[in-house]
């Protein structure tokens, strides 16, 4: 599967989104990833809905939202209007998860689903159907800039046998040195935040390509 890079707007600068987005709009990025954060699911608050659609304007990349919220569903309408593509939530935060991912859908945006470092990959073996994206988180949710976890990688194995023709997404700790080994495993779709903005974003995408372009082609 083609390698996406989806570089995450959480470890900019808050002060200068527009700038933000219109520099991802120009580097190699295939999507742009937004890290919605509401101070329970997780400790930190990030934004919401309305800088979203505050940002849509600005690209036509796709905005790939990761809620990392409580009650997501009270919020799926709110993100479709804003201009959301994709709404990934929590298999820990739905109490009732294949109604949350069947309200993705019926609001026409693409759903994914996210499981914890420490969530077993089978949570979410029987809501493959509505879902076209698998999210396994490498670090605990809540911050940017965390050392990469390597134990989850077994899940993306795992899951990419079981789902050969799903996304499959790594979130956490991925620059060029972990990216290589999240592919290896079976992801195809490489979150990166401190790594992206830790130097001039357009120069660190294309180095986390390169990385995996070997990888990617075979």
């Amino acid at each position: 599967m083609k390698t996406i890079l989806a570089p995450s707007i959480l470890s900019a600068d808050f002060g200068r989104l527009a700038a933000v987005v219109h520099t991802l709009d120009a580097a190699d990025c295939d999507w742009i990833h937004m890290d919605v954060m509401d101070g329970s699911f997780v400790p930190p608050i990030t934004f919401g809905s309305h800088a979203v659609a505050a940002l849509r304007p600005l690209t036509k990349k796709p905005f790939d939202c990761h809620l990392m919220i409580d009650h997501p569903e009270t919020q799926i309408v709110a993100f479709k209007d804003a201009g959301a593509n994709r709404i990934t939530v929590h298999v820990e935060a739905c109490s009732h998860l294949h109604r949350v991912l069947e309200s993705i859908r019926e609001a026409e945006m693409l759903a994914g689903v996210a499981i914890n470092p420490g969530t077993p990959a089978d949570t979410v073996l029987e809501v493959l159907e509505l879902v076209d994206l698998l999210l396994v988180m490498t670090v605990n949710p809540g911050w940017g800039g965390q050392k990469f976890i390597r134990q989850p990688l077994a899940k993306v194995a795992s899951l990419r046998n079981a789902a050969p023709q799903h996304h499959i997404q790594v979130d956490g700790g991925i620059d060029p040195e972990t990216a290589p080994g999240a592919l290896c495993a079976g992801a195809n779709v490489l979150v990166s935040g401190s790594y992206t903005f830790s130097g001039d974003p357009k120069e660190r995408l294309d180095a986390l390509r390169s990385s995996v372009c070997s990888i990617s082609a075979s």
